[in-house]
């Protein structure tokens, strides 16, 4: 197949973040190479010196340090030249008294079709996706934002988190985590896969290992 007809389009759950080399705010950088070992959040936006995407930058920017606390870097992206994100890292320090500290990929268009970002009928624009990745280069969560709607970066930090306790503690995490209506902050018990352990979890319940409205529905504190 010619490579040049290739069509990308947008990573799954699960897979491998695609290998590639770019160039950034902070030099070149080969993902997921440049963060390996750590969790990292890559977020498209449409372009720069736009009002949403400034408020968002700056959102990001005020959390970055409760980010690097889990362990995790941001890394932002558009389709837009170098020289543009340094002008507008420039305006948001100058103007908003933030400075900028993670790196932004300076796309040639060509980062944004490996990951499916192009805003269908926008042109070359990007979508606001984010793309939060684990310590093993893989794609964990996937968000899609239209242009019109800038994202909640406390949900974001806190979806970092709630995987990271998820993968270490084998359990999975409630709506609204940590103040879900029905569990509080308790974390639940994957569901039984079969008829003994169905059977098993209201007796642990009983000795107190945990709680459970019913064998499919147990939780725990951490």
């Amino acid at each position: 197949m010619d490579q040049s007809s290739e069509k990308h389009g947008m990573p799954l759950l699960g897979d491998a973040f695609p290998e590639m080399k770019v160039q950034t705010t902070h030099g070149e950088l080969d993902l997921p190479k440049a963060f390996k070992g750590k969790w990292f959040v890559l977020f498209s936006h449409p372009a720069d010196f736009t009002p949403v995407c400034t408020t968002e930058f700056v959102a990001f920017q005020k959390r970055y340090d409760q980010f690097q606390s889990l362990n995790c870097e941001l890394i932002g992206m558009s389709v837009d030249q170098v020289f543009s994100h340094i002008k507008w890292e420039e305006w948001i320090e100058k103007n908003l008294k933030v400075q900028i500290q993670f790196p932004i990929i300076a796309d040639t268009g060509a980062v944004a079709q490996k990951l499916g970002l192009i805003h269908p009928g926008k042109g070359t624009n990007t979508v606001r996706a984010v793309f939060i990745v684990d310590e093993k280069g893989i794609i964990r969560i996937i968000f899609y934002y239209p242009q019109e709607l800038g994202r909640n970066m406390d949900e974001i930090l806190r979806s970092v988190k709630a995987m990271q306790i998820s993968d270490k503690n084998g359990v999975a995490m409630p709506a609204q985590w940590p103040d879900n209506e029905i569990v509080g902050d308790h974390v639940i018990i994957p569901p039984a896969k079969d008829v003994k352990t169905a059977k098993e979890r209201l007796k642990k319940a009983e000795a107190g290992e945990f709680e459970c409205f019913d064998w499919w529905l147990c939780h725990r504190k951490l």
